[in-house]
């Protein structure tokens, strides 16, 4: 199935193997998996669990939306300006340019269209209501990150796309000419000829794959941009580690920092962050403007729907978090900051109280310690 990609070959996979992160014939997370990100206690759920278990794993309405057409017509007043497209789409107006990041517009994070998690929130605008774009930056290959149909239609931007080693073999494979495909290790960087726009790769705690064959022999990343001006954080998909203080030492500070939140589980606790662990990975990257990602589009996990924004939006209430949660297609500049509109709360008419007691927990070096404890 052409929509499942293919394996990295030739000068590509030559440069996989050059890696320091590649060993035995996949990549690796090198940096230990951090005590308590996995509750023990707790079982991974089964498939039945997965298809059928959870409550309120999607919204009982559509999600409030707004058309951002108008305001993508005026340059941002701050040079920095995001709209969240839904899961972990964006669009960044960043000092001038525009980076569109993990587009997926497709019906299934899936490799058919006629089965899989299916959307249960559509985007607000269609592919050919895009302004023009300057850079499509994507994270890694998972399907609800690398959409093969929304990627076949982008082929006609004639656009740079930066992403993780190896995944420019799906790419090429789907029509991406390979002169417009710049494939990045972490700490390494691709600059936008003629600009100071720049992407990097940074660590994240995370896997790979199309296939259970191919697991893990292309790369996943976290991304930073940065214009000449602002930069910004964009986790893809990760659990929590250490490396983000390295993160904030090396390409930081940042003015914006985006995590995912939504789609975690306590027993894969080392690979996605939840709201808890995005809370800390916040204050290890600098505490800056967060906007949270990876949530309200498709179900992925067995937890509520809304959980993610619930605990969050009760974090910024105590801790004066600096938290942007705009509605889908809703265009926010991270310097004229607004205190959070609980938006979600009127969907179904449901407000669930954060089971703070049950959120994994994880230990960090005593030099590091939790700004948040």
């Amino acid at each position: 199935m052409k929509s499942m990609g293919r394996r990295p070959q030739g000068a590509r996979l030559e440069r996989i193997q050059a890696s320091p992160r590649f060993a035995g014939g996949t990549f690796r997370n090198l940096h230990p998996v951090l005590p308590g990100l996995r509750d023990p206690a707790v079982p991974m759920p089964s498939l039945r669990e997965f298809l059928c278990g959870g409550e309120r794993r999607a919204p009982s309405a559509p999600l409030p939306a707004l058309d951002p057409r108008e305001a993508w017509r005026r340059p941002p007043q701050s040079g920095l300006r995001v709209t969240w497209l839904g899961h972990s789409t964006l669009l960044i107006d960043i000092d001038g340019y525009r980076v569109l990041t993990d587009p997926v517009w497709g019906l299934r994070a899936s490799p058919t269209q006629l089965a899989g998690p299916k959307r249960f929130q559509a985007v607000p605008v269609t592919l050919g209501e895009l302004p023009p774009v300057d850079l499509v930056a994507i994270s890694h290959d998972h399907y609800d990150h690398l959409d093969y149909p929304t990627i076949r239609e982008l082929r006609r931007l004639p656009v740079p796309f930066v992403t993780s080693l190896g995944v420019g073999a799906h790419l090429e494979t789907w029509g991406i000419d390979a002169a417009r495909i710049h494939e990045i290790d972490w700490w390494e960087s691709f600059t936008l000829p003629g600009t100071g726009l720049s992407v990097t790769a940074a660590p994240s705690q995370h896997f790979s794959g199309r296939t259970f064959k191919t697991r893990n022999t292309t790369l996943w990343s976290a991304l930073v941009v940065r214009g000449p001006r602002h930069a910004v954080f964009f986790s893809g998909d990760t659990g929590l580690t250490t490396e983000y203080e390295l993160i904030r030492e090396r390409l930081g500070p940042f003015d914006l920092v985006m995590l995912e939140v939504g789609a975690f589980h306590p027993s894969w606790g080392d690979m996605h962050l939840g709201p808890h662990n995005a809370l800390r990975a916040h204050a290890l990257l600098g505490g800056a403007a967060f906007l949270p990602v990876h949530w309200g589009t498709f179900s992925l996990a067995l937890h509520a729907w809304d959980q993610p924004a619930e605990v969050l939006y009760e974090a910024a209430l105590e801790r004066s978090l600096p938290l942007l949660m705009p509605r889908l297609g809703e265009a926010v500049e991270p310097a004229h900051f607004q205190p959070v509109e609980p938006w979600w709360r009127a969907v179904d008419g449901v407000r669930l109280r954060p089971a703070r007691a049950s959120a994994p927990r994880a230990t960090l070096p005593r030099s590091v310690g939790w700004p948040l404890d």
